[in-house]
């Protein structure tokens, strides 16, 4: 499943993310790079951390008006950031290289047919690969999009230790078949356990139906709804070993009152997951959001 219109050669850019300690001169010495080469910048956005002094920024460059290819770019730019700081980080990514997206499901689609939706009608900016599910019940609405379902079983409630680990090594084989930029946990009722937390560490996204830091863990409606909240919200964050504690992308909120019912919340609740995860999904695909710690900036 495509971007229903290919990108023309005006439309192609090269995008520079990049961090590292601040001090004077880094913007113009990336700028000066690109002015060299002959780059023609279409977006820039820079900021700086006051807490831990460290810079970032993200530039986009007309691809047409580089006179060599990406990876040539990246090697000369690799100088540039080497030369200011030896703890930089940086990446060079091309918008002609369509980035690949693996969705992990349960049961509940609502999520799904929202990606599913905006990936057939060229929303979203990426291409998904395969769902897997640990419940064949969404497989119907997946293979009506044209798209492989897989079915990896996990054990019950009180199963071993080890049948729960062969579930996820299995899940980890299939979704690292596809090399994916992203995997989307789109409400996959599973806790990942910390090895393929570590493995997946900047590619893993998940939906939470809570404005985190706020009910954590399961059944975060119904735990609102105790409190008397006037307030939920959905959190997309990228997955950790900490429990819906990873860096935060996206969130929002709806207002409620005391005659809502928890079954209210819930339906209320799905709207914004879906427009959460949606953002957050592609702003991650765009090369928006920078990490460090457990922290992002995010340059929308």
């Amino acid at each position: 499943m495509t971007p229903s219109e290919p990108l023309t050669s005006d439309d192609r850019s090269y995008v520079i993310t990049f961090s590292c300690p601040d001090r004077t001169g880094i913007v113009a010495s990336i700028a000066g790079f690109l002015t060299e080469a002959g780059g023609w910048i279409t977006e820039a956005a820079y900021h700086t951390d006051p807490a831990t002094g460290w810079f970032f920024t993200r530039q986009v460059v007309r691809a047409d008006s580089i006179p060599y290819a990406v990876d040539e770019l990246r090697q000369r730019f690799a100088g540039v950031a080497a030369g200011l700081s030896e703890q930089a980080t940086w990446q060079v990514t091309d918008t002609g290289e369509t980035k690949r997206v693996v969705l992990l499901v349960t049961t509940e689609g609502h999520c799904l047919h929202d990606l599913l939706g905006r990936a057939t009608s060229g929303e979203l900016p990426g291409r998904i690969s395969a769902v897997i599910g640990n419940n064949p019940a969404l497989r119907g609405v997946v293979e009506a999009h044209g798209l492989p379902f897989s079915h990896v079983p996990f054990p019950g409630p009180g199963v071993g230790g080890a049948a729960r680990a062969a579930a996820f090594d299995e899940l980890a084989a299939q979704v690292d078949a596809h090399d994916p930029h992203a995997i989307v946990l789109a409400r996959f009722m599973q806790i990942v356990p910390p090895k393929l937390c570590a493995a997946w560490a900047g590619r893993a996204i998940n939906i939470h139906h809570s404005f985190l830091p706020s009910f954590v863990g399961a059944r975060p409606y119904h735990q609102a709804h105790a409190r008397g909240v006037k307030l939920i919200g959905a959190t997309c964050h990228y997955v950790t070993a900490d429990l819906d504690a990873g860096p935060i992308i996206e969130q929002d909120v709806i207002r409620i009152d005391h005659g809502d019912t928890v079954h209210d919340m819930v339906r209320l609740g799905r709207d914004a997951e879906k427009l959460v995860l949606a953002r957050g999904l592609r702003w991650h695909l765009e090369d928006r959001v920078l990490v460090q710690g457990n922290k992002t900036m995010v340059f929308a």
